[in-house]
């Protein structure tokens, strides 16, 4: 086991001992033996089983078996969550055949990125996250539930199911993925694409086509973005089944794992062979090689805010230190878009999850001796999964990749350290995503131009005013000023800069895309301007020192000067209304900063500290 990795491990457990404590405590107190409806009244159970039929009645009246909860993030206008339409039919088809049963306990809502990315709604997109959460809380209080399986996928579906999945700790809990969809058009051909329409070189006609080609069918997106670092999340932590993240939606493999995972929902039950309540199972262990594995992955800057919160509702305190110093000793793995030309299919044929864990485990970089759905230990997940027979078996996994330009190997590395590191100076602290930089944009020295929005740099580029070295800086982007939206709308102007040999890079108190990487972009900013940040005070011609290598991130404005500075006053009532804006004005009042996760919600435990 790596020095740093123990070390970290044991500052997080010590760092968290009063909230973890009070987080155990509160789910044993929940917990009862018998199934969970049994505390119900006759009237409570009655309203409960009223649209079952005979049969389910007769199993829920009888207390002897278990009910589990379906809570999905199915639509019909995501491809990522539209397959979940099929699952709970055959959840429930599988637990009957066990005398078990299912309901449908609630859905949750589930925007796309994708879609709002540069329009108004993206500033709902952070604070959805929460409101999923409380939606699984209000799906699961009806106290009907001896577990719960969880559909979902994208950027902030999986990080609030798990959030409100922690408040029912004491139940078993595990989740399903729908699989990405297959491989469309390269992710570089995409892109390129995009920056030639931002040169004005091709027309809105052949843009759309592209981008259809690339997302044009059910399933998740294929690039390495939040939503795919989601699954491989899940599969690290021990909550999907082995092999099971990236299998492709809609084949019989996927609806084989489906069954084979609510079949672990009932042996991990209370009255099943193994009881394990997830908020038991996932421990400071967990978190640590969670962090590890976006960092050998080169996974979603978005995780370094929403492993935060994940941490937070169950009593475990993580921060941007502990992601810092597990960089240092992580080795980067793979080259998935974008910071490479390979999609999620291309790693999962070269041997995806289970390569990636060998490999850590081989080198000393996770923690083997973890509770998951499987059982005790990660060796567990070193297979993977195929059908003979109409039958889900389990072989041992490859553990040497079978194409190195996709999944290296620790002695081989791509790069020696993590894919995000932390920056600190005088203008704060923030993250950068260096796994998809060239040397040469690892450090950055040029004089800022502010924007207020994405909207007005692109006009800027349009106009010619920005062949330039410059350091894009856009503050006010903060969850306290607009929710904290992503700004993947900058990419292919800035990208179109660096490609013409102009040194570019960006600093924001807002988000960027999981999908970002190329441009230096400092980002997650705090404090934010919003809260008196000094990215409030930074003018246009300010020389910004931007270094990766060495971590610092330096605005060269004496203290003096900046003590005389003020804040612009800007208005910004136009982000509070409109799109549904106004109903989460109090989440905008109450969130906390980026690098305590963007929190809504009182964190577990904390109260007592």
């Amino acid at each position: 086991m790596h020095e740093t990795l123990q070390s970290v491990t044991e500052n997080i457990i010590q760092r968290s001992l009063k909230t973890r404590k009070a987080y155990l405590e509160r789910i044993e107190t929940a917990h009862h033996t018998k199934v969970e409806r049994a505390g119900l009244s006759c009237s409570n159970l009655a309203h409960a089983m009223a649209p079952c039929s005979a049969h389910e009645k007769e199993n829920l009246a009888s207390m002897k078996k278990e009910n589990i909860a379906i809570v999905s993030a199915y639509n019909d206008m995501l491809s990522a969550h539209q397959p979940f339409v099929n699952f709970p039919p055959l959840i429930k088809r599988t637990l009957n055949l066990k005398g078990a049963g299912a309901q449908f306990a609630g859905g949750v809502p589930a925007m796309c990125d994708g879609v709002t990315q540069s329009q108004p709604g993206m500033e709902l997109s952070l604070f959805s996250r929460d409101t999923i959460a409380m939606s699984c809380a209000i799906a699961l209080s009806h106290n009907m539930f001896d577990g719960a399986i969880m559909l979902g996928v994208c950027d902030k579906i999986v990080p609030g199911m798990f959030i409100g999945a922690m408040q029912f700790g004491h139940l078993p809990t595990v989740f399903a993925p729908a699989g990405p969809m297959e491989s469309g058009i390269s992710n570089s051909q995409k892109a390129k694409i995009r920056q030639e329409y931002a040169k004005g070189k091709v027309g809105r006609e052949e843009l759309l086509k592209a981008e259809s080609a690339s997302y044009h069918s059910s399933g998740t997106c294929t690039f390495y973005g939040t939503a795919n670092s989601n699954q491989m999340l899940m599969e690290i932590m021990g909550l999907h089944l082995p092999g099971g993240s990236f299998v492709n939606a809609n084949t019989a493999l996927r609806d084989a794992l489906t069954e084979a995972i609510t079949l672990k929902s009932l042996e991990l039950s209370p009255l099943g062979e193994n009881y394990m309540p997830i908020g038991r199972m996932i421990d400071e262990k967990s978190f640590v090689n969670a962090i590890v594995g976006l960092l050998a992955t080169g996974g979603s800057t978005n995780l370094t805010i929403h492993l935060i919160a994940m941490a937070r509702a169950c009593g475990i305190i993580l921060n941007w230190d502990d992601f810092d110093a597990l960089s240092g000793i992580t080795p980067l793995l793979c080259r998935m878009y974008p910071n490479g030309s390979a999609d999620v299919n291309h790693f999962h044929a070269a041997g995806g999850m289970a390569v990636v864990i060998s490999e850590l485990l081989k080198a000393g970089l996770l923690h083997e001796d973890v509770q998951t759905i499987m059982g005790q230990g990660l060796s567990l997940y070193l297979q993977e999964p195929f059908l003979g027979d109409n039958k889900l078996h389990y072989k041992p996994a490859p553990r040497v990749s079978a194409d190195k330009e996709v999944i290296s190997s620790i002695e081989n590395p791509f790069d020696p350290e993590g894919g995000l590191k932390v920056l600190s100076g005088n203008i704060g602290r923030c993250i950068i995503k260096t796994s998809a930089l060239q040397q040469q944009d690892r450090v950055i020295k040029a004089p800022a131009k502010v924007f207020y929005s994405q909207e007005a740099l692109k006009e800027a580029f349009s106009k010619g005013l920005l062949h330039m070295d410059f350091i894009a800086v856009l503050p006010y982007q903060g969850p306290k000023s607009n929710g904290m939206p992503e700004l993947h709308g900058l990419m292919p102007s800035m990208g179109a800069l660096q490609d013409e040999g102009y040194k570019v890079a960006i600093i924001t108190d807002g988000r960027m895309s999981g999908a970002s990487g190329k441009v230096a972009s400092a980002i997650h900013l705090c404090p934010e301007a919003k809260e008196g940040g000094i990215i409030s005070k930074i003018a246009d011609g300010d020389i910004i020192t931007l270094n990766c290598d060495k971590g610092t991130l330096f605005l060269d404005v004496s203290q003096e000067e900046l003590e005389k500075r003020s804040a612009p006053v800007l208005d910004l009532s136009a982000n509070m209304h409109g799109v549904g804006r106004e109903l989460f004005s109090m989440m905008r009042k109450s969130v906390n900063s980026a690098e305590e996760g963007a929190c809504t919600f009182e964190p577990v435990g904390e109260e007592i500290c």
